[in-house]
């Protein structure tokens, strides 16, 4: 898989350019800003690419979701019947 391509940019023309920025980072590209030269945040998309499903990322995202022991059922139950109707 290629590596994705980086830009670094300062906050004033992150500032400036922000939706170009995002489009960049949802195109693949990440975007590096920088306060006095030095990196301060990074900007990517959170989407993973379109194309064929990458099992090792779908394991280490779903890895982080907790468990939960009620049935999606009674969940839908639960919150139709909650004291707020």
């Amino acid at each position: 898989m290629a590596e994705a391509a980086e830009r670094t940019v300062s906050v004033a023309e992150a500032k400036a350019h922000l939706s170009e920025l995002i489009a960049d980072a949802e195109a693949g590209e990440t975007v590096v800003i920088t306060r006095r030269g030095e990196p301060v945040a990074e900007l990517r998309a959170r989407r993973r690419p379109k194309g064929k499903i990458d099992w090792g990322w779908l394991r280490e995202a779903t890895a982080k979701i907790p468990y939960s022991p009620t049935d999606s059922g009674d969940l839908v139950r639960e919150m139709r019947n909650d004291d707020r109707y």
